[in-house]
């Protein structure tokens, strides 16, 4: 029978000087204690983590990885920040398969490298990293595709270096991960037409970003600067225009919905979201919880059929790019308390209180 594994438990008993001492000599005794997360490259590691040191000034302190996760920082891939030290061999896993990032794993074959049995590993390895083997082997051929498309490579060369077996299989998969066709991200958005528009609520600034198929953004910032950067940041390189009259029903819908978000018209805006399909899965629980109401991670979890995933329904929470109309901020720790969020804790705040009037 498989040993149930326990959710990390973290102390926050000492200061911020105290952790950034523990980071300086690297100290792993403060493992699972908190994680640090880096400014300037949007990683999270542990205390422990043999990467070169940040600057002080770039790196904040997180309790949790889920915290650190809600804030818009991933996990680092050198010291596997979400796996659990209680575990080594779900370590071990984790570097094998990022060690073979060139073909796919077989599951026997990662079980027999790691000394357990093949169901063991898949029940152990879904709930520490929230996906299985499988699963986590196709996010991360999808990731060096994307990242070689950046590069610069030819969707051919980018194929063969991800280690997707045909073209066929990118194809596949790039609708729901890229949200455009591999030529189109390989070029940043080239040849996609993002029009927008810029409008006052009492978060703030309000940018809607629509393409022909959807609503693929809503940020939310103190200036038109703040929401604007953060739109080019995705797509540096698509035709982004602002057009105050374009797919003008689906602007007002999401205005209607930041305004107040007790509005219910949110369910009819199609929206165009880059992501992968557990992500989608969390985003579509996500839009189900009622306005007023809030749900844990871990119900989350439960509501998509894995109970044990509440670590990864946190990082879909992050990588939620529709503020309100996909209401993330619905989401809070097991014990009711608001943690991060991408648009800032205060606003999740005053959305939760809207909702509850």
């Amino acid at each position: 029978m498989a040993t149930m594994l326990a959710e990390p438990k973290t102390d926050t008993s000492f200061s911020d000087t105290e952790a950034w001492r523990a980071v300086e000599r690297r100290d792993s005794s403060y493992d699972g204690r908190f994680v640090y997360a880096v400014r300037s490259t949007g990683v999270f590691c542990k205390p422990s983590c043999p990467s070169r040191r940040a600057l002080r000034a770039n790196v904040e302190f997180f309790s949790t990885t889920a915290d650190a996760e809600q804030a818009g920082f991933r996990a680092c891939r050198r010291c596997h920040p979400k796996s659990d030290s209680a575990h080594p061999a779900i370590d071990r896993a984790l570097q094998y398969l990022d060690a073979h990032t060139d073909r796919l794993v077989a599951l026997e074959e990662l079980a027999s490298h790691v000394g357990l049995s093949a169901s063991h590993l898949q029940r152990s390895f879904k709930h520490i990293v929230g996906r299985s083997p499988k699963e986590y082997q196709a996010e991360t051929r999808m990731r060096r595709f994307k990242t070689r498309l950046r590069a610069g490579d030819t969707v051919s060369r980018a194929t063969y270096e991800a280690g997707f077996g045909s073209s066929s299989r990118v194809y596949e998969r790039a609708s729901a991960s890229l949200g455009m066709t591999p030529a189109a991200f390989r070029r940043g958005g080239a040849g996609v037409r993002i029009g927008y528009t810029i409008a006052d609520a009492p978060l703030g600034r309000v940018l809607v970003a629509t393409t022909d198929r959807g609503v693929c953004a809503v940020e939310l910032g103190a200036s038109d600067t703040d929401v604007e950067r953060a739109l080019i940041a995705d797509f540096p390189k698509a035709t982004i225009e602002r057009d105050d009259e374009a797919h003008a029903t689906w602007v007002r819908a999401v205005l209607d919905r930041v305004r107040d978000p007790r509005h219910t018209s949110s369910h009819r805006i199609p929206l165009d979201l880059a992501g992968t399909e557990f992500q989608r899965r969390v985003w579509d629980a996500l839009r189900a919880i009622p306005a007023g109401e809030r749900r844990s991670y871990a119900q989350v979890a439960e509501s998509i059929g894995m109970p044990t995933a509440s670590r990864a329904v946190a990082q879909a929470c992050a990588s939620n790019r529709v503020a309100v109309v996909v209401p993330c901020h619905r989401v809070v720790r097991q014990d009711g308390r608001i943690s991060g969020y991408k648009w800032g804790v205060e606003r999740k705040e005053r959305l939760l209180a809207a909702e509850a009037e």
